[in-house]
């Protein structure tokens, strides 16, 4: 139904399989990794028009590492995801940084 793509490859001793057009579809792109145990989604947005006026790229990224993944499952009465930790946010300027640049 879906236009799904997958390529897989042997990395590290691993194997690392990139798969794009099955989760995520109304993002404008997205793919989702898989190395060894470790899944990363990565997915992507983008307006359709510039706003006027705009004199800076709006560029947001937005890493969030969900409890579960680590094996910490909140009890008691926070049950759900938290705010960003301050780790979080650190990894979030790392991936920032260094695409910034890439774009006019």
């Amino acid at each position: 139904m879906f236009d799904t793509k997958t390529v897989s490859l042997e990395w590290g001793g691993k194997t690392l399989t990139l798969e794009t057009g099955r989760i995520a579809r109304q993002a404008d792109g997205a793919v989702l990794a898989t190395y060894g145990e470790t899944v990363v989604l990565c997915a992507v947005t983008a307006a359709k028009s510039v706003k006027d006026g705009q004199d800076f790229f709006p560029l947001t990224v937005h890493y969030q590492e969900k409890f579960s993944a680590a094996g910490r499952i909140p009890g008691g009465f926070f049950k759900r995801e938290r705010g960003a930790t301050e780790k979080e946010t650190l990894t979030s300027r790392l991936i920032d940084r260094p695409i910034r640049p890439l774009f006019p």
